[in-house]
C-alpha cells in the first residue's frame, strides 16, 4: 500500500514524497508517481511491485522505499 501523499526514504537515504499511485493506459500496471525532495525535484513513476520490493544492502535485506510518515523529517 501507498500512502498518498506520504514521505518515503530510500535505502541510499534520499527522501521522496509519492503523489499517488497511476495505471499504465496500456498494460494497466500499477506505477507510484513520486517526486524527489532534493536537486530538481520533478515527477518520476516506478513498478508499484518494484517501489515496495525488498532489496539486498550488505547482505541484509531492507525495504527499497521505507515510509516514514505524512510529515517530511527534519533534516531533508
Amino acid at each position: 500500500m501507498i500512502h498518498q501523499g506520504g514521505y518515503y526514504l530510500h535505502y541510499k537515504n534520499k527522501l521522496y514524497r509519492a503523489i499517488g499511485v497511476a495505471k499504465h493506459s496500456e498494460t494497466l500496471e500499477e506505477l507510484v508517481v513520486y517526486e524527489p525532495q532534493y536537486g530538481e525535484g520533478g515527477l518520476w513513476v516506478r513498478p508499484l511491485d518494484m517501489f515496495l520490493e525488498n532489496v539486498i544492502v550488505e547482505g541484509k535485506e531492507v525495504p527499497r522505499f521505507r515510509y516514514v510518515g505524512m510529515e517530511k523529517p527534519e533534516g531533508y
